[in-house]
């Protein structure tokens, strides 16, 4: 018997998902409610490590995974200016063990698609296009209301919904993304020949110059720059930032600017930072994924993270029988510590960069950040 039998989920991103597919799977009777109208159809892309396909085998996608995404071994790092050589080609340590691929690149929209076919596939609902708006304690249940209107009385409830989570403040976890100074534009585009693994430029006009290949003939790449503001760009004026930006980066990125004079869509978005400390929960309400930490996406972990939040607690609500202290204390346990480990390792990295600090020991501290990840969560 599991701990709960009811469970409502806010948000229909990675971990909520996630978190569906293995309470259904389970028996459990799940309602996933989204703020948005429907699965994102356009994006650019993510890159996961193998922590994270370790997750995915486990929830029964990873075959549809491997298949949607362009799966790599090691790094390269590429010098700015002409010809763009690789001046280094770093190896991956396989985070999720010698079965998975170290990393893989996968779009946005095909990652959603997939995991909300395996929800559905077991029974779990889902429900565009409405957000949790209230949240009220009833002995051993909690009541949701919805979009102002009572939606029934739950078991437990998973927040889920994202960095500025509605379910976080309805709790009064009054923590907020703190934005660090860096910006990021990113883009969806065609792969390049030759390009078969993340490709990383240092130095030059921006912090960071990437790209990572998503599948057969696609590509996200990104740009990482100082953060300015940049919500009254037009798209055309997006295009234009990042093609000028970009034109200190030769080899792949010539196939790149040219995609996007073509009308590939340009994106911008800040990094931030902020962690929930424990507990995780209020009562019989918990956040997880981006709701309880972000960082910015310098060790490519925030996906991961939120997979193996969404992992830890469905183990703990199937394997027991009561939704009780020891549960709470074990999943704590589990994984404040770690996600709070690769919240300040990414906020770390970023930060070197900011200062302009040359001798710093990343190698050293991804090194240590992949020790970590290896081991299942």
């Amino acid at each position: 018997m599991t701990a709960v039998q009811k469970v409502a989920i806010a948000g229909a991103g990675v971990a909520g998902l996630a978190s569906a597919i293995f309470l259904a799977r389970a028996g459990v009777e799940v309602d996933v409610f989204d703020a948005q109208p429907s699965l994102p159809t356009r994006g650019s892309g993510i890159t996961l490590q193998g922590n994270a396909l370790r997750v995915f085998d486990a929830l029964g996608v990873w075959d549809e995974i491997a298949a949607a995404g362009n799966a790599f071994e090691g790094l390269n790092l590429r010098a700015p200016g002409p010809g763009a050589p690789i001046v280094a080609a770093l190896p991956d340590l396989k985070t999720g063990g010698p079965d998975y691929p170290s990393a893989m690149g996968l779009s946005r929209p095909d990652l959603a698609r997939i995991l909300l076919a395996a929800v559905e596939e077991h029974g779990a609902r889902v429900h565009f296009g409405r957000r949790v708006t209230g949240l009220t304690p009833s002995g051993d249940a909690v009541d949701v209301e919805v979009d102002g209107a009572p939606a029934g009385r739950y078991d437990l409830v998973i927040g889920a919904d994202g960095l500025h989570s509605t379910v976080r403040e309805l709790v009064g976890i009054h923590v907020s993304p703190e934005r660090n100074g860096m910006g990021i534009w990113r883009t969806f585009v065609s792969l390049p020949e030759g390009v078969d693994r993340t490709e990383l430029y240092y130095g030059g006009p921006v912090y960071i110059a990437g790209y990572t290949p998503t599948g057969a003939d696609t590509m996200y790449a990104f740009l990482v720059e100082k953060a300015e503001d940049r919500s009254g760009a037009s798209p055309e004026e997006a295009r234009r930032i990042m093609v000028e930006q970009s034109r200190a980066y030769d080899g792949p990125w010539n196939s790149i600017r040219a995609d996007i004079e073509a009308g590939a869509d340009a994106n911008y978005t800040w990094f931030t930072r902020h962690l929930v400390e424990a507990p995780w929960n209020r009562g019989r309400v918990v956040v997880i994924g981006d709701a309880a930490h972000s960082c910015p996406p310098t060790i490519a972990q925030g996906a991961a993270q939120g997979l193996e939040d969404a992992a830890v607690l469905t183990e703990l609500l199937i394997d027991r029988d009561a939704v009780d202290q020891s549960l709470w204390d074990a999943f704590h346990e589990r994984r404040v510590a770690r996600a709070e480990a690769i919240v300040d390792a990414s906020a770390q990295l970023a930060q070197w960069q900011l200062d302009g600090v040359r001798d710093a020991d990343a190698s050293g501290l991804m090194f240590r950040v992949a020790q970590i990840t290896s081991v299942p969560a």
